[in-house]
């Protein structure tokens, strides 16, 4: 069987998806594509040596009768209006993070997913599939380095797009961490607290209305503690590490292999300067299980819409503590819907 998929948003990460949908992933044809930038999507299909219907208007995709599957990679703005729509057709939906910008928002999909009785979404926190991080969470399950106390995280960007702002490196920056955290010791987040190092003079904060680098404390229920800077602007690359330490000692998430060179008096290894390099794995590994289980009749088994509403509500928290200077706490459902349970 082949599901039949529409993608809305043909951006940096949509056209990688693009990509892999047509040429990694099976089980899965891409019949439609829809971008608001007149002729990207075009172009990206003709890059590809692709054949696929061409929408401005995300609405024609997601009723298109032959589309099974809207994969939105669309601006993080219109994430809940997409969502809504494509689950209201009645259709699968991968959603890239965030689920949406904000708790409210996710709180739509989430309504609009229950409509259906069934679960019908999964969103894109692809580092749940990530080789080191599965590492991690298995260290910490087998209690090899016992309870786990603390958590340092960096999340280092080598440069932001255009228009963004100080309260994106919460909800589409810092989003990633504060989910698979969550997952990773599997505890909840009480309280968060945001903090504005000095500012890096290569970004124009008035300008660009961004302050960067910024530092996220949270803390959980059984009082871990979690550190995150949040470099958007970082100038050696991008870098992604996770050290949580245990009672018994500390696991550290493994860096990208890397050939190390031995030369003019000096030992170095490569460091990334592509996400998309970066996780190239995990995205093949999210997507191909995703369309599997959908195309076995099952629901599918990554980050659900819950989940993704979740991370929304710590975010909230996080951009609010941006604003007070105060340290936020975060108010959870103390019932999970049946649906997700």
């Amino acid at each position: 069987m082949t599901l039949r998929a529409g993608i809305v948003g043909i951006g940096k990460i949509g056209s990688d998806h693009l990509r892999r949908l047509a040429n990694t992933i099976s089980g899965v044809e891409v019949v439609a594509v829809c971008d608001i930038v007149p002729g990207r999507a075009q172009a990206a299909l003709d890059k590809l040596g692709l054949k696929a219907k061409d929408y401005s208007d995300y609405h024609q995709l997601v009723n298109d009768s032959d589309v099974d599957v809207v994969v939105c990679t669309a601006s993080n703005e219109v994430h809940a209006d997409v969502g809504v729509a494509a689950l209201n057709a009645k259709k699968y939906l991968f959603m890239e993070k965030p689920l949406a910008i904000s708790a409210a928002d996710c709180m739509r999909v989430i309504e609009a997913e229950q409509k259906n009785g069934k679960r019908m979404v999964q969103v894109g926190f692809m580092r749940r599939y990530d080789s080191g991080y599965a590492q991690l969470k298995s260290i910490i399950a087998d209690n090899e380095i016992g309870q786990p106390l603390l958590i340092h995280g960096r999340h280092y960007n080598a440069s932001t797009a255009e228009g963004y702002i100080t309260p994106a490196a919460i909800y589409e920056t810092l989003i990633h961490e504060i989910d698979v955290l969550h997952w990773l010791i599997d505890d909840d987040f009480t309280t968060a607290k945001v903090y504005f190092p000095r500012q890096t003079s290569l970004v124009d904060v008035d300008k660009l209305k961004l302050r960067d680098p910024q530092v996220a404390v949270l803390e959980t229920a059984t009082g871990v503690n979690v550190v995150v800077e949040i470099f958007v602007n970082c100038q050696y690359g991008y870098d992604i590490h996770c050290d949580v330490t245990g009672e018994l000692g500390m696991a550290e998430l493994p860096s990208p292999p890397s050939v190390a060179v031995r030369k003019n008096a000096k030992y170095s290894t490569d460091i990334l300067t592509d996400w998309k390099e970066r996780f190239i794995d995990a995205y093949d590994t999210e997507f191909q299980d995703f369309f599997d289980h959908l195309n076995a009749g099952k629901a599918p088994v990554g980050a659900n819409a819950w989940d993704g509403y979740l991370a929304a509500i710590t975010s909230d928290a996080c951009v609010k503590s941006q604003q007070s200077g105060k340290t936020e706490t975060i108010s959870l459902p103390k019932e999970k819907p049946a649906l997700y349970r």
